[in-house]
């Protein structure tokens, strides 16, 4: 009788894509692989260790799956990702119930190290950061029609409130012919949507051929048959370059969005976060995207709270926020990481006040989505059909949506769409966040 894994992968898009290779080596090694995490032989807890919230989210994943271990329902418990990377033997040592505890550099291993511990061996095994797996196969964990292509791994921009470059090491990107590689093995499987990935993606190939390539990167892969979408995600500010934004411009198959996580816009609190700019030199950017790349939606995220922002900083950044109406934006309050530069810094802001700015924050950005909601309405949008609701609305997304983060497109319909189906939809309302509307016809 086979044995069944399960996986839960919790965090970024690309610690997904950490957790589909590993799916796939399990595969080829004969397992089977159940949805259902809590009725398999073996679980894994891919887990993310980027923020406080996320910290508690995978600790109480790995000890939920120990109880039902020690209630018999389950053998083994694997921990793998970012916090097993981060905080090495304290979790081996504090949760000693988890059979496996696996470095992120040591994700090839899975196969043996589940094989041990189904034979009553634990294993606890860090490899180094830069022999973490880029390429091979994977077992997409979404739907079957998009997927999250990782061109790089680690960071070295050094925000002083990040950790990635502790958990996952310096920048390097993946070679432009392994990229384009799985890209098409990614269309032969019926993908249809490519979502580009990094910790910064506007960097890609700078430390391989000594220029930023990503303009030339999505060209390629504009090139690709069946690839309808190719959407960028994680931009840095500072490397939007005029060739990104023309070949954005150009390529149809490269959908008019950005996503450029800005933080803040005080340049105070910028110049602490070790980021550049100010709330001048940032508008400006968003106004050279939008007369360069026509219909562009921009996406954003902020924290508020980091240490030393007053509320004149705050002030600053509320106003930022009105005036670059940003069609999409996240708000994240500052979290104190240790072994960061922020941690240390003085001035930290009590957390009831960081909550209060996040809701006060949003609370604005719900009134500049609302107007740009209504701009909306008559208008003919692409939808990528994701499912069907109870009620009998179908539901999916635009070029405006990411996959996971972004808002969705409701929609009435006499046809019965497959999933991954593209469907013309007319525009007729908004509700919340969302936009609603009627098939007009299907385009694929």
């Amino acid at each position: 009788m086979s044995v069944k894994v399960g996986m839960v992968s919790l965090g970024c898009s690309k610690n997904q894509v950490d957790a589909e290779r590993m799916l796939a080596l399990l595969v080829q090694g004969g397992y089977e692989i159940c949805a259902d995490a809590a009725d398999c032989d073996v679980v894994i807890i891919n887990t993310c260790g980027f923020i406080e919230a996320a910290k508690r989210e995978s600790i109480e994943n790995i000890l939920e799956f120990c109880q039902l271990k020690q209630r018999g329902k389950i053998k083994v418990v694997v921990v793998t990702g970012c916090l097993a990377e981060r905080y090495r033997q304290e979790v081996a040592d504090e949760i000693p119930e988890a059979d496996v505890v696996l470095g992120i550099g040591r994700n090839a291993d899975i196969l043996q190290v589940i094989a041990a511990a189904l034979g009553g061996q634990r294993t606890v095994a860090f490899g180094e950061k830069s022999d973490l797996p880029l390429e091979g196969e994977r077992i997409l964990a979404n739907q079957p029609f998009y997927a999250y292509l990782k061109v790089a791994e680690g960071c070295d921009n050094r925000c002083s409130y990040c950790a990635i470059p502790l958990i996952r090491g310096g920048f390097r990107s993946r070679p432009i012919e392994s990229i384009l590689a799985e890209a098409q093995q990614l269309a032969r499987r019926g993908v249809t949507e490519l979502n580009v990935v990094a910790q910064d993606t506007t960097r890609y190939g700078e430390d391989l051929y000594g220029e930023l390539m990503l303009p030339k990167l999505l060209t390629e892969l504009c090139k690709i048959e069946g690839i309808r979408w190719v959407r960028v995600l994680y931009c840095y500010p500072d490397r939007v370059t005029d060739e990104l934004l023309e070949v954005m411009a150009r390529e149809e198959k490269v959908v008019k969005y950005m996503d450029i996580p800005l933080q803040h816009a005080d340049g105070r609190i910028l110049a602490a976060m070790n980021r550049r700019g100010d709330w001048q030199s940032l508008l400006a950017l968003v106004r050279r995207v939008r007369e360069r790349v026509p219909q562009v939606i921009l996406r954003t995220t902020m924290i508020t709270g980091f240490p030393g922002e007053d509320e004149q900083a705050f002030e600053y950044l509320c106003e930022f926020v009105q005036q670059a109406e940003f069609e999409r934006l996240g708000c994240f309050t500052y979290s104190q990481e240790e072994d960061t530069p922020a941690a240390d810094m003085p001035q930290q802001v009590d957390e009831e006040i960081k909550r209060h700015r996040a809701e006060l924050l949003m609370d604005i950005q719900y009134r500049v989505l609302k107007e740009f909601n209504l701009t909306q309405q008559g208008r003919r949008l692409t939808v990528l059909v994701e499912g069907r609701e109870a009620n009998g609305l179908w539901y999916g997304r635009s070029y405006m949506d990411a996959p996971d983060i972004d808002t969705k497109v409701y929609f009435t319909s006499e046809t019965d769409w497959p999933e991954g189906a593209y469907v013309e939809v007319l525009i007729n309302g908004e509700e919340e966040y969302d936009l609603l509307g009627e098939a007009v016809e299907g385009i694929g």
